[in-house]
């Protein structure tokens, strides 16, 4: 599968990827503050997704180094913002994983798989509304230092990037990929066989993934950022609708052909993904159901807890 639709998807079953996917969709804070929903997914499910405000402030405060006033600011959002999804979205996303685990035992076609994708995207979205007000509030008091502070963690996030998907030969990348595509992979289904991993070979030679105009994106998003903040500051009363405007700019790239390019990465994972989902056992799809319905029953115990 390709870095589009593929990561986006054993994200949320594996999660590994989604907080990527989040950020590059949501900006600055809405990924801070929807990462630690990834970690939902983990093996310590409950646990995680408790401590989800403390993880996300950390990995916001990495990225701007907050201040004392910042600080608690942005603690009270986490707080508002997570009550809020365990109780709204949490249930929705168990509704779709019980979905899930009703299609896992049966063959797929691109279209249901995508289907599944667009409802899935439209939650993250649904999320991501929630988070212009308190990033907006943060927006407006990030300092010079602050944002010289997020450009050289946004030059480091290029540099892994960079020794992910564009160094060595392009035998050495492909390897790379596969190692963890197979993984991600195996999280849901169980150990793939010989013939499952030269498919999934074969899948992501056909990918139109391509890295470099993907990496030109990122620094493209990255900038827009910056710029966003600053426009912010020099017009607080328009401080939410630039920042709309850069979530809009996220999900719809102005650059040319992007948006083409973004789209026909998710045709070919709904392909690719329904390809492998089908070259699969029925002892691996029983695999499947059985990590869907961990997930869902986690879900659900966490959206009642109170």
């Amino acid at each position: 599968m390709n870095t589009s639709f593929g990561d986006w998807l054993r994200g949320v079953l594996a999660g590994h990827r989604l907080g990527r996917i989040i950020a590059r969709r949501m900006g600055l804070l809405a990924a801070g503050m929807v990462l630690a929903v990834a970690l939902s997914a983990c093996t310590a499910a409950r646990l995680a997704y408790n401590q989800a405000p403390t993880i996300t402030y950390w990995w916001l405060d990495a990225y701007v180094d907050l201040d004392d006033a910042q600080s608690t600011q942005t603690r009270v959002a986490l707080d508002q913002f997570f009550q809020w999804h365990r109780f709204n979205e949490l249930p929705s996303y168990a509704d779709l994983l019980r979905q899930w685990q009703a299609l896992a035992p049966h063959d797929l076609t691109p279209a249901q798989a995508c289907a599944q994708f667009e409802q899935a995207r439209e939650r993250i979205e649904r999320a991501a509304e929630q988070t212009v007000e308190p990033f907006t509030r943060l927006a407006l008091q990030l300092t010079p230092a602050q944002l010289e502070h997020l450009q050289r963690h946004q030059a480091r996030g290029n540099e892994d990037f960079e020794k992910d998907f564009l160094r060595g030969d392009a035998e050495q990348r492909l390897k790379t990929r596969l190692k963890r595509a197979t993984e991600r992979s195996e999280m849901l289904y169980g150990t793939l066989n010989d013939e499952q991993r030269a498919l999934l070979r074969d899948l992501l030679l056909g990918s139109p993934f391509d890295a470099q105009r993907t990496q030109a994106e990122r620094l493209r998003r990255q900038a827009d950022l910056l710029q966003t903040v600053r426009d912010a500051q020099a017009a607080p009363a328009l401080a939410q609708q630039r920042l709309r405007e850069h979530y809009a700019r996220v999900n719809r790239s102005p650059t040319p052909g992007y948006d083409a390019y973004q789209r026909e990465l998710v045709r070919q994972g709904c392909v690719q993904f329904s390809r492998l989902h089908n070259s699969t056992s029925s002892e691996q799809r029983a695999h499947a159901v059985r990590v869907l319905k961990g997930y869902e029953d986690d879900f659900r115990v966490l959206s009642a807890q109170r």
